[in-house]
């Protein structure tokens, strides 16, 4: 790999990257920025966490004129969390210029504030199709100035149905521009979106394929019905820290969630009739050790940059082997070992051998039967979730939460898990054994002189 300091970048955004810990370029990175500093168009593959987020915003950021303030770059995704983390990524690499102004449009959230905001202007927006084209329908939203634009884990985006949201943004953006279009997969969709908005593409292709040593890869032949039986045992054989399970439906989901709490795991499903507020907390309680089992759809899953995930789950087996690599790519990440494991009918093993002729492997079924389940019953997981009446509107932030837990309620710091504030509700994680006492002190103690309805997560 490369270090950042043989691009032509400046001192400050040097010192800065080396201060967040980005000694060397991921591949993606290594391949992309040199394309994005010189302001050409990209069509880029790369997975949820191979650091394609630096790969667009180094070379966004270093191009911006802070001077001009106006919106100079528009980042399109597909979901508000994918939106959210990305712009908090941009923040993070935009330490090393003062006054850059990152403003994110997500539906799920009120109009009102979202045109506020614009209406002092900024530099850069980060938002989901829907709610930028409701902007600019309503004319609070300004294109003009608009130099860079990127479509990210554009894929996602069309299999969710906003290709003709796309298509009607790309009537208010200026036709000279720079486009960079990241994708998981390139689907015949994807391309001819490229030929469509895009002149002369670079095209970059990285983490196409896993390596069998990072990931270990598992299939096991099951009739349907005995399904959530192998994923137990699964779970209760390896016992990984966090899991996520791919199911092809809905129904899926809430089928096998409801199946493995009723053997004594504590697992969260999300798919797309979750409210906002639910997807959030679904979430967080997955993020912060919680609830270790996430069940999910492909389409709830896009844009989940999940960190630290021990294993993989196919309960489905996907339709494409191309969204199977996407889906298994999630652990195994930076040189850590990954876990895949994948269910599959007597009838449905020729998505085994479509698997094997795009990987070039030779994968064959595992004997379910040969699993061999702890004896003890389900642990409880580590983490206790509690979750606060207010948020960033009530002027609450993360250190006021921490401060009346250990300061007021006696709670040793390292006790106390993720912090997560959102503009109306906030949640912590802590240590199951001190959840009592933090449940008491956050519901009998003041926060910033007021008194918070606390709500405790199982």
């Amino acid at each position: 790999m490369s270090a950042f300091t043989a691009l032509p970048l400046t001192k400050s955004m040097i010192e800065n990257l080396n201060a967040m810990g980005y000694d060397e370029m991921t591949p993606v990175q290594a391949e992309s920025l040199p394309y994005v500093l010189k302001g050409e168009d990209l069509l880029a593959q790369a997975k949820t966490g191979s650091g394609k987020t630096a790969a667009f915003g180094i070379g966004l950021l270093h191009n911006l004129d802070v001077s001009l303030f106006r919106v100079q770059t528009l980042v399109m995704c597909p979901t508000r969390e994918l939106a959210e983390q990305v712009a908090g990524e941009l923040r993070r690499i935009a330490r090393f210029k003062h006054n850059i102004k990152i403003v994110t449009l997500c539906g799920g959230v009120p109009f009102r504030p979202q045109e506020h905001s614009l209406s002092h202007q900024a530099h850069i927006v980060v938002g989901t199709p829907g709610r930028i084209e409701q902007h600019l329908r309503r004319e609070t939203l300004s294109l003009n100035h608009v130099t860079t634009l990127v479509l990210d884990e554009a894929d996602r985006m069309l299999d969710d149905g906003f290709e003709d949201s796309i298509e009607t943004i790309m009537d208010y953006l200026p036709k000279r521009r720079q486009t960079l279009l990241f994708s998981a997969t390139f689907p015949e969709p994807i391309l001819t979106l490229s030929e469509k908005f895009q002149k002369k593409a670079q095209k970059v292709v990285v983490d196409a394929v896993h390596e069998e040593n990072v990931i270990e890869q598992h299939f096991y032949e099951s009739a349907w019905d005995a399904k959530p039986d192998v994923v137990a045992d699964l779970l209760s054989t390896y016992q990984p820290a966090s899991t996520l399970i791919f199911c092809n439906t809905k129904l899926h989901c809430r089928t096998l969630a409801t199946a493995l709490h009723k053997k004594g795991f504590s697992a969260l499903a999300i798919h797309g009739d979750l409210e906002q507020k639910e997807r959030t907390e679904v979430l967080v309680r997955f993020s912060n050790g919680s609830s270790p089992i996430l069940v999910a759809t492909d389409v709830a899953a896009r844009g989940l940059d999940i960190g630290g995930l021990s294993a993989v789950i196919n309960f489905d087996l996907p339709f494409e082997p191309e969204v199977y690599v996407h889906r298994i790519g999630r652990t195994g990440r930076a040189g850590k070992e990954g876990l895949a494991f994948s269910l599959m009918t007597p009838k449905e093993r020729f998505r085994l051998e479509d698997i094997n002729v795009m990987m070039g492997t030779a994968f064959e079924t595992s004997d379910a039967s040969a699993l061999t389940p702890s004896a003890e019953e389900s642990v409880a997981p580590p983490m206790v979730t509690l979750s606060i009446n207010g948020g960033r509107r009530s002027k609450l932030r993360p250190g006021d939460i921490l401060g009346a837990l250990t300061k007021d309620g006696g709670i040793p710091g390292h006790c106390v898990g993720k912090i997560d504030c959102f503009d109306f509700y906030s949640y912590v994680a802590i240590e199951r054994a001190m959840a009592d006492q933090a449940e008491e002190a956050l519901s009998t103690k003041k926060i910033k002189g007021r008194h918070f309805i606390i709500y405790r997560h199982e």
